[in-house]
């Protein structure tokens, strides 16, 4: 099944962790352009080229006003409950969740929302 990949996971790629193998094997992948920005913000001159041509591999996926709106409800309606979201992060969710694709996250407590599907990684063991 497709993924649609956190920053967190875009920048374990470029790093070449142990586990990315095996994510590189659920293809295809997709970013929001929000995690490009995130991930161009922290590179260093020299990981310019490389992350380039890693990115330029991934599926875009644009924000529109349906994710716009997704994320601005369940921002509302978290913050009601004492529950701050990031709006990058909550715009990350919204764009996998309205195109039906599991997020893939090393951060998986900033995804709280109930309609994301969500796949920590690294994939933790089952108990």
């Amino acid at each position: 099944m497709a993924l649609f990949l956190d920053t967190s996971v875009v920048i374990d790629l470029l790093r070449g962790a142990g586990y990315t193998a095996e994510l590189l094997e659920r293809r295809p992948l997709s970013v929001s352009p929000i995690t490009i920005h995130g991930v161009l913000r922290g590179i260093r001159e020299e990981e310019e080229a490389r992350t380039l041509d890693l990115l330029d591999a991934l599926r875009i996926v644009p924000i529109g006003r349906g994710e716009a709106a997704l994320s601005a409800r369940w921002r509302r309606e978290f913050g009601a409950r004492g529950v701050t979201l990031h709006m990058a992060d909550s715009l990350i969710a919204a764009g996998a969740t309205l195109r039906g694709l599991s997020l893939a996250t090393g951060n998986v407590k900033h995804f709280p929302m109930p309609e994301l599907r969500v796949e920590q990684w690294p994939l933790q063991p089952s108990p």
